[in-house]
């Protein structure tokens, strides 16, 4: 568990929901919640916080006991106050949920940010949200946020893997009592990160997967990851937390990073959302 600056706690590890559709969300999400996860991420985006909801009411856990993350997506924040409002609602309907422990700004949309921040502010005022948090967001962006946030951020999730270690950012916002949230650890689209020769070498080392050294090195930099809810990897993405990479090896892998996004368009100075 990491604390945030709200003294609440989050799980180092949880699951992503992202791509997933139907029955095979339900099934994913209640099924990762009975193998022991209590971090579920979704998003507006996602188009599966219904499914999202369903999974937690079919699992057998608590709702208190999971740690249950939604984002306003960059359509919603272009749209007036009472639209950003409605998806809000909307998206405590689809989880079947009266709060959510984190919502997110998805995407820094430009002009965008301050008048849905106000909103989500509001929102936990009124206690159906516990927790505010952006995604994807640089450090003026942050910058520009605190000239009129009255609550601080909790969490900044932003793409994270060995070919992009994001040094900077996560220490500036380690600086600021932010916690930083890894999507994407294992690349996506043409990167190849768990083919990596120097990952491949450590997963033989150890004894590993290459998905689990990278999850590890991920957990050792005291960050937080969601990869995606597949139930066939839930025990050995659990089984990071049951081993240690030498500082050589953390080191290793740091020397993969060439600042390589996993799609262009996911650069946040310059995106088509």
């Amino acid at each position: 568990m990491i604390t945030l600056n709200n003294n609440l706690t989050i799980p180092q590890i949880g699951v992503g929901t992202w791509t997933l559709k139907g029955e095979t969300a339900v099934n994913n999400v209640r099924m990762a919640l009975d193998a022991g996860f209590r971090l579920v991420d979704t998003a507006q985006m996602y188009e599966n916080e219904k499914e999202v909801g369903d999974g937690i009411r079919l699992s057998k856990v608590p709702r208190e006991e999971i740690f249950l993350t939604t984002k306003v997506s960059t359509v919603v924040m272009r749209e007036k106050e009472s639209v950003i409002r409605a998806s809000i609602d909307d998206s405590l309907a689809k989880l079947q949920t009266p709060y959510v422990d984190l919502l997110l700004i998805h995407w820094p949309v430009k002009d965008c940010v301050k008048k849905t921040w106000v909103i989500m502010e509001d929102y936990v005022q009124q206690g159906k949200v516990k927790s505010l948090g952006v995604s994807n967001f640089n450090r003026h962006h942050l910058e520009e946020l605190f000239q009129y946030a009255n609550i601080r951020p909790v969490l900044n999730q932003i793409e994270v893997h060995p070919l992009m270690s994001q040094v900077e950012n996560i220490a500036y916002n380690h600086s600021l009592g932010i916690q930083v949230q890894a999507w994407g650890p294992f690349g996506q689209g043409d990167i190849d990160v768990v083919g990596n020769d120097v990952i491949k070498h450590l997963a033989a080392k150890y004894g590993k997967t290459s998905s689990q050294i990278v999850l590890r090195w991920i957990i050792q930099r005291d960050l937080i990851t969601i990869p995606r809810a597949k139930p066939n990897h839930f025990d050995e993405n659990l089984g990071v937390l049951l081993f240690e990479l030498s500082s050589d090896d953390m080191a290793a892998i740091d020397a993969l990073n060439i600042n390589l996004r996993s799609n262009k368009s996911n650069d946040p100075e310059n995106f088509p959302w």
